[in-house]
């Protein structure tokens, strides 16, 4: 299984972002994705999380901001980021079962 993950990049505060993540697995619909991300000098943190059925969980530090999705068809998975603050500057990963995608910068600065 191969991770593709993109869409990050330089945003002001207050803005948006939408993260993709595509497989070329094909038991992507029987996966969670989840989404991580490690800040400069940090661990890599959870973020959130979509099951294969569509329900989804977030940290608390991101609830109300973020929203995960899925389209099982293209066999992505979304994460799209609004109301972004400074300390949302991280690499941001996906995951796909067991497999890891390589990260996408998020920077969030005016």
């Amino acid at each position: 299984v191969q991770l593709q993950a993109s869409g990050g990049g330089l945003v002001q505060p207050g803005g948006s972002l939408r993260l993709s993540c595509a497989t070329s697995g094909s038991s992507f619909s029987l996966n969670a994705v989840a989404w991580y991300r490690q800040a400069p000098g940090k661990e890599r943190e959870f973020v959130a999380m979509i099951t294969s059925g569509g329900r989804t969980n977030y940290a608390d530090s991101v609830k109300g901001r973020f929203t995960g999705s899925r389209d099982n068809a293209k066999n992505t998975g979304y994460l799209q980021m609004n109301s972004l603050k400074p300390e949302d500057t991280a690499v941001y990963y996906c995951k796909v079962g067991l497999a890891w995608g390589q990260g996408t910068l998020v920077t969030v600065s005016s």
